[in-house]
């Protein structure tokens, strides 16, 4: 291909796929699928690595995140990026809207209510209808730099589309980790033996923060556009009408906001919206009310810090106040060292809260919590249980900063080794390998259904066998006989016999599974199956290239890097030397069965509720034997629902996404069809 016809193909091919994205992510109208979408992807990018004198940065090739940066650029806003003032109190409420006519009198007024998405601030430049910049809110008049941040979150386009783009716009927005992404990412984390991170925002934070974009163009984020900060050409009348331009030129809106003719009916939208809370796809913390009107913007004018055209009206969530009697220290498989509140045990949101985790020194430090303040704790999310703030009028006088390297006396507390400061998780970590707190969690982990599924060998024998001396290794549990594990407490000959049984067994598993359970860093359940796959044996993965690590779809260049450097390892390969003398299998002998030709081949699958006739790992297993791609959560890139009794949030889910859903009653025949 000459050069003209390249240039002609890649420009073909970039409007393609920006009218594609803003089809998917804007209209939530796609009409190609993800693997053709993928397929023009992939052309545009081997076409300008080919011709890169026709590099844009504005090329849908750029998601993926570029080079790490050192640090970033300062941005001063054109305009300030103003807090807002807040109330929890429909009075006060009532007060603000009293100012607003106090202030215009004689003036009618309306008014827009929107969600408050807790997420991170964001600002984005467009010129000629391209991003050029991206940033943070920062202090408000000045914040940082993260354009390549923010180009790898997909809801945000890279051009903008529809008739009249200004010749520059800058919106504000919000950048937020969706709560089922966050559930998910979490959840690979754990998997990965990586620490929790304490809720949807600060994990959005941390990765916009990121120096290294291709770590962000791995986490699920999203965002949503609500204000146009500066723009060339004539201004909308009201901020109705803005949110209305925002849509036109492909930006992605709140879907749920409401004009309102008076402060009534603002109270009204509000309590319609907070009963929505849980069906939103993020997490809010209350609305915002704003005039209508933007003329009426300058004359009502500004405090120090805040618009009097706007406040946030924020929800009470469910909370519980009790007092925090000390602050222990867990340590994970990987090390990391997690400090975790010990409660005065208090009832809140149907269950009796004893512990809440405080996920790592600096989140302890950022809140001042300290042994024996009166704290409000609050379930993040509805789920987890999470210390939100101190009450400093009731703190002892005795009550001393924490810190965590003096709390355990700089010594890891199971192993009393040194512990070290882990500057990735922002955490402290024992170095000791053979820490037993570290080896429990990884024996754990190996065993678990997850892994290696080995029936029997749960959490009180994975304890005995490690104080009793008789592992120091994954691989020394294959060694063990009927009657080192028959003498250990409340273990008689027969269960011996079964776990040992057991343990048999596990040597045949999929490679996979084994990949998964020795516990390569960011390598969860997901990623073991793809590089399986890819490379069928352990000996081909030990000796793959960051480079070839890169090519199987879905590892990203730092999971590349780690599994990589777990291969490099003197340790690591020992335990695997010592698992294949053991006599668990390498590599999957039997090549991948054809692709069979099902209905249910190349389709995103959603399994939830309690099925009559599966498990729920025999029918991902099924599924997965069929073609499928299961995956945990619900979402428009989802093809079907399989739903047993009480399937919960993702049946609602799925119905207002209008997917297909297949009942238990269905299922057999599903599975069965040609």
């Amino acid at each position: 291909m000459d050069p003209n016809q390249a240039r002609q193909r890649i420009e073909t091919l970039r409007a393609d796929l920006h009218r594609h994205n803003h089809l998917y992510y804007a209209e939530a109208a796609p009409v190609i699928s993800d693997r053709e979408f993928d397929a023009l992807l992939k052309e545009l990018a081997d076409l300008e690595r080919q011709f890169p004198a026709f590099d844009d940065p504005t090329s849908p090739t750029h998601r993926v995140g570029g080079a790490p940066r050192k640090e970033f650029a300062s941005v001063t806003h054109r305009e300030p990026m103003m807090s807002l003032d807040n109330t929890y109190d429909e009075a006060e409420l009532r007060e603000f809207d009293a100012r607003v006519h106090k202030l215009l009198p004689g003036r009618t007024v309306t008014y827009v209510l929107e969600p408050k998405v807790d997420g991170v601030s964001i600002s984005l430049h467009y010129e000629r209808g391209s991003l050029v910049l991206g940033a943070t809110r920062g202090d408000g008049t000045t914040g940082d730099d993260i354009t390549a941040n923010l180009k790898t979150i997909r809801t945000i386009p890279l051009k903008l589309t529809g008739d009249n783009i200004p010749d520059f716009i800058e919106v504000r927005g919000e950048a937020y980790l969706p709560v089922d992404g966050f559930t998910r990412l979490n959840a690979q984390r754990e998997q990965a033996g990586e620490p929790l991170f304490a809720n949807p925002r600060n994990a959005t934070a941390g990765s916009l923060k990121q120096l290294d974009p291709s770590i962000t163009a791995t986490r699920p984020l999203s965002a949503v556009c609500y204000a146009i900060g500066d723009l060339t050409g004539e201004r909308p009348a009201t901020h109705a009408d803005e949110l209305h331009l925002l849509k036109r030129l492909g930006l992605p809106i709140p879907s749920d906001w409401w004009t309102s003719r008076d402060i009534d009916e603002v109270i009204r939208h509000a309590a319609e919206l907070q009963a929505r809370e849980k069906d939103l796809p993020y997490q809010i913390d209350g609305c915002v009310i704003k005039v209508n009107e933007r003329d009426a913007w300058k004359p009502l004018g500004t405090t120090a810090k805040a618009p009097r055209y706007a406040i946030a009206f924020k929800y009470a969530h469910e909370q519980a106040t009790t007092v925090l009697r000390a602050i222990t220290v867990q340590v994970g498989r990987t090390g990391i060292l997690t400090p975790v509140a010990e409660l005065e045990p208090v009832f809140l949101a149907g269950s009796t809260i004893a512990r809440a985790t405080l996920h790592n020194e600096d989140e302890i430090k950022r809140k001042d919590i300290r042994i024996g303040d009166t704290v409000i704790i609050e379930k993040a999310g509805q789920v987890i249980p999470a210390v939100v703030a101190v009450d400093l009028a009731r703190r002892p006088a005795e009550a001393a900063p924490f810190d965590l390297h003096a709390h355990v006396e700089g010594r890891c507390p199971s192993c009393g080794g040194p512990i070290e400061r882990d500057p990735e998780f922002v955490a402290w970590r024992c170095e000791n390998a053979s820490c037993p707190a570290q080896l429990k969690r990884t024996l754990r982990h190996f065993a678990s259904k997850a892994a290696m599924d080995i029936e029997g060998l749960g959490e009180v024998l994975v304890n005995q066998l490690v104080d009793a001396g008789l592992v120091a290794t994954a691989a020394d549990l294959f060694a063990l006989t009927v009657d080192q594990l028959a003498g250990l407490e409340r273990m008689g000959a027969k269960s011996a016999a079964n776990v040992v049984a057991a343990l048999g067994d596990s040597r045949q598993r999929p490679l996979w599974r084994l990949l998964h359970g020795i516990g390569i860093p960011h390598v969860g359940e997901g990623a073991a199956r793809r590089l399986a796959t890819a490379f069928r044996s352990m000996a081909a993965l030990r000796a793959a290239s960051p480079e070839q690590l890169e090519a199987v779809p879905d590892v990203g260049a730092i999971m590349a890097t780690a599994i990589h450097h777990f291969f490099q390892h003197p340790r690591n390969l020992a335990l695997i030397d010592a698992l294949a003398a053991a006599g668990v299998v390498m590599e999957d002998s039997e090549a991948p069965a054809a692709a069979v030709d099902h209905p249910l081949r190349g389709k995103t699958v959603v399994v939830t509720g309690t099925l009559s006739n599966y498990s729920r790992d025999g029918i991902k297993d099924a599924l997965r034997a069929l073609g499928a791609v299961v995956t945990d959560s619900v979402s428009k890139k989802t093809d079907l629902l399989i739903a047993g009794e009480a399937a919960g949030s993702k049946l609602d889910k799925a119905r207002k996404l209008n997917l297909r859903i297949v009942t238990d009653a269905e299922l057999d025949a599903l599975l069965k069809r040609d």
